[in-house]
Parts: C-alpha cells; sequence; structure tokens
C-alpha cells in the first residue's frame, strides 16, 4: 500500500508534462527556453536604457507607447496573412529579424552612438515585427502538439517557460548593467535568437491541407474574423476583459525604473529584484496551471486572476518598503500569468482551426496592442500624479473589471458548453438515458 501514492504522484507529474512527448514541442521548448531569456534582458535594459538617456517617466510611456503600436495597428491584418501562409516560416523570418533588430540596439549602445533616437526607431521595428510573430506562435502551438488533448497543457508549459526566463532574465540584466552598460544585454540577446532559429529549422512540421476554392479577399476574411471574435460571446467578453487588463495593468513594467530609483532609491538592481519578483509570481502560476489535466473550471478563474492582479497593483503603489514591493510584485506577477494563460488557453480551445490565426492577432491585439495606449496613459498620468498613485488607480480598474466578468459567466457558460461537449471536454447529457440523468442530478 505504500508503494500506490509515489506511483500516483509520479504518473500525476509525468501527465504535467505531456505536452514535451511532441517531437516539435520539445525542440521548440529547447530553444524558445534560451532566447526567452534574452528578451526579457532586453526589455529591462530598453526600459533602463531610457530612463537612463531621458530620466523621465512621460517618455518611456511614450517611447513604449509607439514601440508597441505598430503591433495594434498591423495584428488584425497579420492575422488574415497568417491563416493564409506557412506558419512554420513566418516564425523563422520573425526570429531572424528580431535578431538583426537586437543586435544593431547592441552595436549602437556599445558604441556610445545610442540616443532616444535610435531607441524609437528600433523599437518601433520590433513592434512591427512582433504585429506578425505574436499570433503566428500562438497559432503555430496547435501544430506542434498535434493532440488537441495536449493543447492546454502546451500553452501551459509555454507560459511557464516564458515566466522562468522573466524570472531569470532580469536579474541577470540588473546584473550586467550595473557591471557594464545595456549593451551586453542586447548583444547576449541577439545570440540567443540562434537557439530558437535552429529549433525551428529541425522541426518536422506537416504540410496544411490545401485549400480548395477561390481564395477569399483579405477584407472579406478580416470581416469574418471580426464578426466572430464581436458576436461570440465567450470570446467577446475574454477579449475585453484582457484588453481593459493590458490597458490598465500591464503597464506597470514601463513604470518600475521609476519605483526603483526614486520610490525604492535603488538602482538596476532593484529594477532587476522587483521584475525578478513578479517573475517568481508567473512563474509559480504558470506551473499551478501545468498540473491541471483539462480546462474544466478554469473560466471561473479569470474574474480571480483579474482582482488578484488588481489589488496586488494597489498595494505594490502603497508600499515604500523593497521586501514588501517586492512580495507584492509575487502577487501581481501570479495575478497577471493566470489572467493571460487562461484566456489563452480557453480561446484557443474554442477557436476552429481555420479562425485561429485571425483569433490569436485579436488576441494579440489585446493583449500587446492595448499595452502602448495603457504606457502613454501610465507615462501621463506618472508624470502628473506620480508613479504610486498611478498604479494604484489602475489596479483598481482592473479589479472592476473582474467584478463586471463575473456578472458575464452565465451567459459565457451557455455558449460554451456545446462546444466543449463536441470536444469531449464535458459529457452529453443529452445521451444519458434518464435515470442516469436523475443520479448525476441528484449527485450534483
Amino acid at each position: 500500500m505504500a508503494t500506490e501514492p509515489q506511483v500516483s504522484k509520479s504518473r500525476d507529474f509525468s501527465h504535467a508534462w505531456r505536452a514535451l512527448r511532441h517531437r516539435n514541442f520539445q525542440l521548440y521548448f529547447g530553444g524558445q527556453g534560451i532566447s526567452l531569456i534574452g528578451t526579457w534582458m532586453t526589455r529591462i535594459a530598453t526600459a533602463w536604457l531610457v530612463y537612463r538617456l531621458t530620466h523621465s517617466a512621460l517618455l518611456l510611456g511614450t517611447v513604449s507607447f509607439f514601440g508597441q503600436l505598430p503591433t495594434f495597428l498591423m495584428a488584425p491584418f497579420a492575422g488574415v496573412l497568417i491563416d493564409r501562409m506557412n506558419r512554420h516560416r513566418v516564425l523563422i523570418w520573425t526570429q531572424v529579424l528580431s535578431m538583426v533588430q537586437s543586435l544593431a540596439m547592441a552595436a549602437l549602445t556599445l558604441a556610445h552612438a545610442i540616443t532616444i533616437h535610435e531607441v524609437f526607431a528600433l523599437s518601433v521595428l520590433q513592434g512591427a515585427i512582433n504585429a506578425f510573430d505574436m499570433p503566428a506562435r500562438q497559432s503555430f502551438i496547435s501544430q506542434m502538439v498535434e493532440d488537441r488533448a495536449d493543447l492546454s497543457n502546451a500553452i501551459a508549459i509555454n507560459s511557464s517557460m516564458v515566466n522562468f526566463a522573466r524570472l531569470i532574465g532580469p536579474s541577470i540584466a540588473g546584473v550586467v548593467i550595473a557591471a557594464t552598460n545595456e549593451g551586453w544585454c542586447f548583444l547576449i540577446d541577439g545570440i540567443s535568437y540562434i537557439a530558437v532559429v535552429v529549433s525551428l529549422l529541425l522541426m518536422r512540421v506537416k504540410p496544411a491541407a490545401p485549400r480548395t476554392g477561390v481564395q477569399p479577399k483579405m477584407v472579406a476574411q478580416l470581416r469574418e474574423g471580426w464578426s466572430y471574435v464581436s458576436t461570440f460571446v465567450p470570446i467577446r467578453s475574454i477579449l475585453l476583459l484582457f484588453a481593459l487588463v493590458s490597458l490598465m495593468g500591464m503597464p506597470y513594467v514601463v513604470l518600475m525604473p521609476v519605483f526603483a530609483a526614486q520610490v525604492l532609491h535603488g538602482g538596476p538592481h532593484t529594477l532587476g529584484f522587483l521584475m525578478g519578483g513578479a517573475g517568481v509570481g508567473a512563474l509559480v502560476s504558470g506551473l499551478s496551471l501545468v498540473l491541471r489535466k483539462s480546462v474544466r473550471g478554469l473560466l471561473k478563474m479569470i474574474p480571480i486572476a483579474a482582482v488578484t492582479f488588481g489589488t496586488g497593483l494597489i498595494l505594490f503603489g502603497l508600499s515604500h518598503q523593497f521586501v514588501l514591493s517586492v512580495l507584492l510584485m509575487m502577487i501581481v506577477g501570479f495575478g497577471m500569468m493566470q489572467g493571460l494563460t487562461i484566456s489563452n488557453t480557453i480561446i484557443q480551445t474554442l477557436v476552429p482551426e481555420d479562425k485561429r490565426g485571425r483569433v490569436m492577432s485579436y488576441y494579440t491585439a489585446a493583449f500587446v496592442g492595448m499595452a502602448p495606449w495603457g504606457s502613454l496613459l501610465a507615462g501621463s498620468l506618472a508624470h502628473w500624479i506620480g508613479a504610486p498613485h498611478t498604479v494604484i488607480l489602475t489596479g483598481s480598474a482592473c479589479v472592476l473589471g473582474g467584478a463586471w466578468f463575473t456578472t458575464r459567466l452565465k451567459a459565457i457558460r451557455h455558449d460554451m458548453r456545446p462546444i466543449y461537449i463536441e470536444l469531449g471536454i464535458l459529457p452529453d447529457k443529452s445521451k444519458h438515458p434518464p435515470t442516469e440523468m436523475v443520479q448525476e442530478q441528484a449527485g450534483s
């Protein structure tokens, strides 16, 4: 009897990482895991570089705004192209172009020739690349993991990988910046892209089924994608909450240099610890979702995640103690990643394959595309009322958004149920004999 619990735990552990049995996803996991550390180093280095060059919270928000604006404007059109093109090849090209962008940042910074104008221009370039990269990456997961039952696990593992990098990358960046300058972070990031490009080239991807008939025009496909996300209650509601959280909550990141320098009276290492704290919370969130066996029960966690995220931001805005601020960043990171990953998982479960690129482009627009407006808003508010009051205000908006979503749960479940039954996630009670239905109702 003593050995049974151990066997059960072992089985649960292997089940938690079931998506890694797919060769293509194994390659993606290895290459992307290395590259993402460099990506997070670049994010921190860019924010610190802008602040070092300008000492302006307003310009922090402005650079972030224009760096992410192309994603907002281009994502819907990119989604149509991604549904038409080979997603595997699109990803290879976006990774190569991102590598060139990072190496350009490195060369200019290490040569001490970088100005706010070059940072601005290269940030806009990366935003344009991301408009194609993010929806292609999200929709490509379903091709790497051919068994749809493993899709939610793959998304959770991918989120855990992102958050492990979020934990490691900022900490390394803080040390590197303090010891040298931001240019070495950009150089490390540029070199790290080699790993993900190689992993993509090694994949064996089945070609998509050939399209029959006349290819619809882009305008028609745009209209079809918009009609789907705007009329299907579950996806519409999730994207609306996600857009609100991205607009009001996510831009806290651009204000972190202000908190590190002015509120907590620290330097690059303080910034690294704050972002590392958010990374720990996000990693715990991702791992908790990896252990789940099904998407059932995830919907009710979306408003809880929004309230947790918002509450963490409110308390962080009130804190002036370094240790407490780091702990609150863990709560912020946990709530943020719970909402992001669960929203992604549910949307990818519901959406049909022929619309996946377009729907994930709207997901990208809600996530990354709304953030520039939020960054501009956060930078402007921080300039007038200070960074602490800004995150208190934006955190409160996230709490209210979570409360609104709670009122929509009944309608969302009603529209999700037929799809979950078709996929075998929920039992079809209409096929049960009357006695079984009576027993089931009595048991519930």
